[in-house]
């Protein structure tokens, strides 16, 4: 039987923030005081370690979402500096959630590191980057939340195995996710949340879900087949420049999903006593004694 604890909802800024530190910190302010987060993440990556030089210089592939003339200039406009990262850390913490940011590569691991956050997230497309995960298990001491998207169940062993390895496994949170931006429901694949905790449940901290999808079902789905971290994209207006505004829930929907979360957390339990309190003055009016 699966035991429920109280739901761990990201609110997972990415990059909607458009490259402006005023309006990251305002997404902090809303995503804590309005929806109830319990943490908010960002990413970090450092381009030109990141991508070939003809990847750097190469257009972005959907112009109108283009923040530059390449996308590796795209993708350094919506950098934020070490000492930004430690200004959104402060704002976190000055409202009462925890940061945490994604890490591409390993320079962006190494200063993220050093700023200690509660939890470090490796992205799907970054799980194989065993040169970055060397460096988090033997100079990082928090969690690391990983991503399990676009990878195959012998990636997946291979990189549990590395924890095992290395000692971190119990410090290690997995996601189920499928890496589509956004995910139509007949892709989302719920049930890998079954077989993650199935294979994996007693080598490693918990399970989580990585939703790219719309609406809030599916995360609700997700956390009753037993993901307790439940990671969303968040953006203050869906209609903005930027390629995963519409995958993401704006604060109205973010709030939902916290309170349905909740909510279901509380119902999931078994009957106290056979007859409950609620329902004896109903009994005593409506139930037939046939006996």
């Amino acid at each position: 039987m699966t035991e429920y604890k109280k739901p761990y909802v990201i609110a997972e800024v990415g990059c909607n923030h458009k490259g402006e530190l005023k309006i990251a910190k305002e997404m902090i302010q809303v995503a804590a005081t309005h929806c109830k987060v319990d943490a908010v993440k960002f990413q970090k990556r450092n381009p030109k370690e990141l991508l070939t030089f003809e990847e750097y210089n190469a257009p972005h592939p959907n112009p109108y979402n283009s923040y530059g003339n390449t996308y590796g200039e795209h993708r350094e406009f919506l950098e934020f500096t070490v000492e930004q990262h430690e200004e959104l850390m402060f704002e976190c913490n000055k409202f009462g959630v925890d940061y945490s940011t994604s890490v591409w590569d390993l320079t962006s691991a190494k200063e993220i590191a050093a700023l200690n956050p509660k939890f470090i997230k490796i992205p799907s497309a970054s799980n194989l980057q065993f040169d970055m995960l060397t460096y988090l298990s033997g100079n990082y001491s928090g969690d690391i939340h990983l991503s399990f998207g676009m990878t195959t169940p012998e990636e997946e062993e291979k990189i549990i195995d590395f924890f095992e390895q290395n000692g971190k496994n119990k410090n290690l949170i997995i996601y189920s996710c499928v890496s589509g931006y956004p995910v139509p429901f007949e892709d989302l694949s719920l049930l890998d949340i079954v077989n993650l905790k199935e294979k994996f449940a007693k080598r490693v901290k918990a399970v989580g879900f990585s939703g790219h999808h719309n609406g809030i079902a599916a995360d609700v789905a997700a956390f009753t087949l037993g993901a307790q971290f439940i990671e969303r994209h968040f953006t203050l207006n869906r209609t903005w420049k930027g390629t995963d505004h519409a995958a993401s829930l704006e604060p109205g929907g973010m709030l939902k999903l916290v309170r349905d979360l909740n909510n279901v957390c509380t119902a999931l339990t078994f009957k106290r006593e056979d007859i409950l309190d609620i329902e004896k003055i109903q009994r005593k009016k409506l139930k037939k004694n046939e006996l």
